[in-house]
């Protein structure tokens, strides 16, 4: 059975960082594209960032370039995301997803498996 944990979500003062991780129980996890989303209440889930197979490429929202590092190592099964100088409006539930099909990240049809979530809140 597939699944995704998310964690290292919690409460920050605007301008902090937080660190969250995906633990993927994927048989081949290395051959997967890996991406982040994120939904805050009342509005649609929205892309954040992924990363291909081998972590050689990225790819980033322009709300979070400069700001969010995605990253991963296949080795642990587990993708990274790096989040600092957080802003209030980053305030949401932040999502990992797998996508065994690759192109264009951005989209959440590419992705076959969603994890449940973890809440960041960005307090101002």
């Amino acid at each position: 059975q597939v699944q995704l944990v998310e964690s290292g979500g919690g409460l920050v003062q605007a301008g902090g960082s937080l660190r969250l991780s995906c633990a993927a129980s994927l048989h081949s996890f290395g051959s997967y594209g890996m991406g982040w989303f994120r939904q805050a209440p009342g509005k649609e889930r929205e892309f954040v960032a992924a990363i291909n197979w081998s972590g050689g490429t990225t790819y980033y929202a322009d709300s979070v370039k400069g700001r969010f590092n995605i990253s991963r190592d296949n080795a642990k099964n587990t993708v990274y995301l790096q989040t600092n100088s957080l802003r209030p409006e980053d305030t949401a539930v932040y999502y990992c997803a797998a996508s065994a099909r690759g192109g264009n990240y951005h989209y959440r049809d590419m992705y076959e498996y969603w994890g449940q979530g973890t809440q960041v809140t960005a307090s101002s």
